[in-house]
């Protein structure tokens, strides 16, 4: 029996709803819980979700190349989807926060023109009848008037500009706190794809083991039946358990390979490139922490939690930034250049002017502002503090998982060699015609589900091992140490 596959799980919300860049950046979200045992994640069709696309990189060979865990998790990092996508996602928020800085900047500006003009003064009240001034003449021109000139605008107080700018500030380092999540969600992802397809090919060996004992066994009920030692029924039942078999074996091939199309898929293999796996896994460090330890450690450390506390201050900024458009604000305008009738003969001009702004009645803008505000800080609390339950319980739920899979592989292996032995026993009656085909059949049953725990177990407790890491969010640290570097 199988239960719902990781990769459902994966694709709950890797990622949050989509917002513009000068919003807050993607908020990254992470299943429920890690797989319990490798059997409880068969590979589901391939489903649209950035960590578990890649960018296919490279020219495929003609060989068959063999990769290993690391370097498949190396090579998650530099192609998988997810992670490229976090890291665009610093880009846009270092935007938005440079454009929420361009109110605060100097802003200056050049500007080059020269006119031709023919003026009515009659126009403007000058010359005519009933003027002033009725000697003069109305029409003025034509004449030519250029103009060279440097524009100034400086922002020398607007709380509002200002917290605006810091609000961009604590979402750019969301930002970077999700890309370093999503590097270290990646990983978590890479290592357990790898890890179920090295159980899956465990458990199409062994259908392909027990296919050749229900084989052999098939042989020998027809040669008992020829002897007349057993009856025509014992042939039957030896040949339905050998079409079984069969058949358990085309799935677990199956789920095999398409296990290895979605690990390829993940760390942007080259389409059609054929490889194979290493099974040779690094050992991983046991926990040596208290539930306790592990928990605050995480809260310390997990990026999308202390990306989930910037979202709050960025919010609480964003508040700030509404009260602070009701107070005054100060400018300062100035122009510097040449004006004449032509370039030779233009002259200096300059202006400098400044302006206190004062918001006296804007409608209820304000008031919908601040209510929007206040609704914004509400909810990047509540999911801060969904995020941090969340923590607890992937960390306990890890811990829970460890401690089933160490017991279960203490005992898994006497398991499998006692229903092995089981198993010789039962042929060795059968072919002395003292036990029928329904023991021989009860021990290869027996023998298939020991195989099974066997590699739950094996399989299982590395998986146990990496959702640990990552529920504290050491999943890069730990590869650092594996590869030999510093964490």
């Amino acid at each position: 029996m199988k239960v719902v596959p990781l990769v459902a799980l994966l694709l709950v919300a890797v990622v949050g709803p989509s917002r513009t860049a000068a919003a807050e950046p993607q908020q990254e979200q992470m299943p429920l819980s890690p797989p319990r045992t490798a059997s409880q994640a068969p590979v589901a069709p391939m489903v649209s979700s950035p960590f578990l696309g890649g960018v296919p990189s490279g020219t495929a060979t003609d060989g068959v190349e063999t990769i290993t865990i690391i370097q498949a998790l190396t090579r998650a990092l530099e192609h998988n989807l997810g992670v490229l996508t976090a890291e665009d996602s610093v880009g846009r928020a270092q935007g938005a926060r440079w454009r929420a800085l361009s109110d605060l900047l100097p802003n200056v500006n050049g500007r080059v023109g020269e006119t031709r003009q023919l003026v009515n003064l009659q126009a403007f009240g000058f010359g005519g009848a009933a003027s002033p001034f009725p000697t003069l003449s109305s029409i003025v021109g034509p004449f030519n008037v250029f103009d060279a000139r440097v524009f100034l605008s400086q922002s020398l107080l607007d709380l509002g500009a200002l917290n605006d700018a810091r609000a961009e500030a604590h979402n750019l380092e969301a930002a970077r706190h999700l890309a370093k999540g999503a590097r270290d969600f990646v990983l978590y992802v890479t290592g357990t794809l790898y890890v179920q397809a090295l159980a899956m090919s465990a458990r199409a060996d062994a259908a392909r083991a027990q296919q050749e004992t229900a084989e052999a066994l098939h042989a020998q009920a027809l040669d008992l039946k020829t002897s007349g030692i057993v009856a025509g029924i014992d042939v039957l039942r030896s040949e339905v358990q050998l079409n079984l078999q069969r058949q358990r074996l085309t799935v677990a091939q199956n789920e095999f390979e398409k296990g290895k199309l979605q690990l390829a898929r993940t760390i942007g293999l080259p389409l059609g490139q054929k490889f194979a796996l290493d099974p040779a896994l690094p050992v991983l460090p046991a926990a040596d922490m208290s539930l306790d330890q592990a928990v605050e450690r995480a809260y310390a450390t997990r990026p999308d939690y202390l990306a989930a506390q910037e979202r709050i201050r960025a919010a609480e900024a964003t508040r700030r930034a509404v009260v602070g458009d009701t107070l005054p604000s100060v400018r300062v305008n100035a122009d510097y250049g040449d004006i004449g009738l032509s370039p030779a003969d233009s002259h200096v001009t300059y202006s400098v002017a400044g302006a206190v702004t004062i918001p006296i009645f804007q409608g209820g803008r304000t008031r919908g502002r601040l209510l929007e505000a206040d609704a914004n800080i509400r909810s990047r609390r509540a999911e801060a503090e969904d995020l941090k339950a969340s923590i607890y319980y992937e960390i306990r739920t890890a811990f829970l998982d460890l401690d089933a899979t160490s017991k279960q592989l203490a005992v898994a292996g006497t398991a499998r060699d006692l229903a092995a032995q089981q198993m010789t026993q039962a042929r060795d009656r059968f072919a002395a015609g003292v036990a029928s085909g329904i023991e021989v059949i009860q021990a290869q049953d027996a023998l298939a589900v020991a195989t099974e725990q066997l590699i739950d177990a094996q399989y299982g407790y590395d998986l146990a091992k990496g959702a640990l890491s990552r529920g504290i969010g050491t999943p890069e640290q730990l590869l650092r140490l594996i590869l030999g570097g510093r964490p």
